[in-house]
């Protein structure tokens, strides 16, 4: 996917109501997984992404600062995010618990 033509979201779009559910895409341009909820508001906030697993079945939560996921909105209005990780580096990662 080409990001190049994407909005990036303002820091006042930076929300729960807004990210959850996002689609994350990492390093090669993979789906690496899909933020499944967001811990505080603003810049110093946590981001919950669910990584692998198939159907929301086996995927594993793991905790990413919201500085490290640059969010934006495609041609369609949707809501994605892209990190410099790589879905191996975020299943290493330990595992977030509610």
């Amino acid at each position: 996917m080409d990001h190049t033509n994407h909005v990036r979201l303002s820091t006042t779009e930076l929300t729960p109501e807004i990210l959850e559910g996002a689609t994350v895409y990492g390093a090669d341009d993979h789906k690496v997984g899909k933020v499944d909820h967001v811990h505080g508001a603003g810049a110093g906030s946590q981001v919950i992404i669910d990584v692998g697993g198939f159907l929301g079945i086996g995927a594993k939560p793991v905790a990413v600062a919201l500085s490290d996921l640059d969010f934006m909105r495609d041609e369609d209005g949707d809501i994605h995010a892209v990190t410099s990780w790589t879905k191996d580096q975020l299943k290493d990662m330990p595992e977030h618990h509610h």
